[in-house]
């Protein structure tokens, strides 16, 4: 990897958050986030542009539709940190955002394609390389690249401008959480450049993209191309670092089929990956690029236990889905995590804390986020950030987002599914929750299949918080939301549950159909820590004055849990959630991450005893 220049004279000086993670003072003008962004598609040679830019913000009044000149840029940020975070340099929203970065291109590289790759802006981005437009990408959390190749010269520097505009909830864009005016669970907006920039040099045909889908005896590799004139793809698994096991050829942009000898398959107690190479091969033989990706073989479906209810099953296994609701939000950084080690401790917090899972809640992460949920053995189920909604709704149906709104967010959706379809520990989209910017729901759901058949769809996490939309059995799941819970949803005309059995276990009578049954929320227990919380009002579902007594209840509220998976048939439970964030001060750790609140040898043991109870059954399976 090629280093961008770096002048040690440009005047970018990081700000003071309102709590500082282990990692805020890591972060510099030489080491902003330099690892490959892009894991399961790396070339070996690539330029970084993370680092100092030069930037100038504007308000709507004042807004700009062309690049400034250079002397108007009056101030330093640090890419790839959102304008509003301390470690951006800036710390403040600005509704139009203009970045300028000049710099040289590596002299190795003439005689190529470059491409130019963002991993995300919000909320809309136009980019211009040397006074030419050469990209204009709508919706903050989704990648977008460009050739910029004719725009470049291939003598001297090189100048690239974004211009980036955020309203945040004002826009009609999913924002997730991000509001102008936090409070509450609404939470700081994280605007313009908030994932790494990044060049690469390809020749004249190259990889566009890889599509990875695995079974339980190989991997179905579609590579996507430009420029291909006779070329063929070739696939190759390996086993980690070492020698290969299986090679196939087809098409470029065609499913070529690998089978692997003696599959070792992906779970959360063994994340296996195979390592992949993918190459264009010219009908001489000649290699024209060559990828490196990686996979896991797994299947993700729905098998009926001894008593007839729908359960998941990982690998054709009976297997609960526990772990907790994960934001994703930094006191330093907003939506960027300060460093890649600070990215996958959450994770590592998460397994330790004994659980196999995480709902990544109204946000889509960089892709080195899934990397590690890959890597450490942690499934996903990926929510698709809302559009605006207001919580105080008076009785009644909700009101429709505009025809704008509902085409971005549709848009979106399918836009985040294809970025995201190749990742192992994915295994399920989460179109709406509770309610919130809901339309369409039953169809929403079914194009949210369509993209992606092979992984289960819920969709509208917490059904039952939304009165004013009905439930229409859509998708895959039926997820219910209880705080403090948790929720004892009951499929009440299953005939080989006892009448007193149903009566006891709680007041959300389903119908036994399709659907397997989740606690999609559940806890939000508090505890205001000293020392380490954000300015402000705190809140919780239900507040406690002690670690000790926390985890007294936390026991209390997993021992409950335990009997109602039990009993009921659930299939998965989520806790809120891995961290505070902001006011909320209801994680298991705190916002700053220096602790964790509960004493976590004791949460892991009722973790795991939950996963266990939710796991066991005594007779043989019904495949659905």
């Amino acid at each position: 990897m090629l280093a961008a220049p770096a002048n040690a004279a440009e005047a970018w000086q990081r700000q003071s958050p309102p709590l500082s993670t282990p990692w805020t003072h890591l972060v510099g003008p030489n080491n902003a986030l330099p690892e490959y962004p892009r894991p399961q598609m790396a070339r070996s040679r690539w330029l970084n542009l993370n680092g100092v830019w030069a930037y100038t913000g504007r308000s709507v009044e004042d807004a700009l539709t062309s690049p400034p000149p250079a002397r108007a840029y009056k101030e330093k940020i640090l890419v790839p940190y959102p304008t509003e975070s301390a470690l951006s340099g800036i710390q403040r929203h600005d509704d139009q955002m203009w970045y300028r970065k000049v710099f040289e291109l590596p002299g190795t590289w003439r005689g190529q394609r470059v491409l130019l790759h963002f991993g995300a802006v919000d909320q809309t981005a136009t980019v211009w390389v040397n006074n030419q437009r050469v990209a204009h990408h709508e919706g903050g959390f989704t990648g977008f690249s460009a050739d910029i190749t004719d725009a470049l010269r291939w003598t001297g520097t090189q100048e690239i401008v974004v211009r980036a505009e955020d309203r945040n909830e004002a826009g009609p864009f999913p924002v997730g959480k991000q509001r102008n005016d936090p409070e509450g669970l609404f939470y700081t907006g994280a605007s313009g450049i908030w994932q790494t920039v990044w060049m690469e040099p390809v020749r004249a045909a190259y990889v566009d993209k890889l599509d990875i889908t695995a079974d339980l005896t190989g991997f179905t590799v579609t590579a996507r191309t430009s420029g291909t004139t006779g070329e063929l793809a070739e696939v190759v698994v390996s086993a980690p670092d070492g020698p290969a096991l299986a090679r196939a050829s087809g098409e470029p942009g065609k499913p070529v089929r690998v089978r692997v000898p003696q599959p070792h398959l992906w779970t959360p107690d063994d994340p296996y990956l195979y390592d992949l190479t993918v190459r264009l091969v010219s009908p001489g033989g000649k290699v024209v690029d060559e990828v490196a990706s990686y996979g896991g073989l797994r299947t993700i479906g729905t098998v009926r236990d001894p008593r007839g209810r729908p359960r998941i099953a990982l690998n054709d296994k009976i297997t609960f889905l526990h772990g907790p609701l994960d934001q994703g939000y930094w006191p330093d950084g907003i939506f960027t995590a300060p460093t890649d080690d600070a990215l996958r401790f959450d994770l590592e917090r998460t397994k330790a804390l004994g659980m196999n899972f995480v709902r990544k809640h109204a946000k889509v992460e960089p892709a080195r986020w899934y990397y590690w949920t890959d890597k450490l053995g942690l499934m996903v189920w990926q929510d698709m950030p809302s559009l605006d909604v207001s919580l105080d709704v008076p009785v009644g149906p909700a009101p429709d987002p505009s025809p704008k709104a509902k085409r971005n967010f549709e848009r979106e959706l399918v836009e985040m599914i294809d970025q995201l379809r190749s990742v192992t520990s994915i295994v399920g989209w989460v179109p709406f929750n509770e309610g919130w910017g809901e339309f369409d729901t039953a169809r929403i759901a079914g194009v949210a299949k369509a993209a992606d058949p092979t992984r289960m769809v819920n969709a509208n996490s917490g059904v039952n918080c939304c009165k004013s939309r009905p439930d229409t059995r859509a998708g895959d799941v039926y997820d219910d939301h209880t705080y403090v819970g948790p929720g004892r949803p009951v499929l009440h005309d299953n005939p080989a549950t006892p009448r007193d059995e149903r009566t006891m276990l709680g007041d959300r009578p389903i119908p036994l159909e399709h659907r397997v049954v989740v606690d999609g929320e559940y806890g939000g227990l508090g505890l205001v820590p000293q020392g380490n919380r954000w300015p402000g009002k705190a809140q919780a579902y239900e507040m406690t004055d002690s670690r000790a007594r926390l985890t007294q209840r936390y026991v209390e509220v997993s021992r409950d849990l335990e009997e109602a998976v039990r009993k009921g048939g659930l299939s998965g439970a989520i806790y809120t959630q891995t961290t505070d964030v902001e006011n909320e001060v209801n994680g298991y750790l705190t916002y700053d991450r220096w602790l964790v609140k509960m004493t976590l040898r004791t949460v892991a043991e009722r973790n795991r005893a939950v996963i266990a109870a939710g796991a066991h059954v005594d007779e043989p399976l019904e495949r659905r």
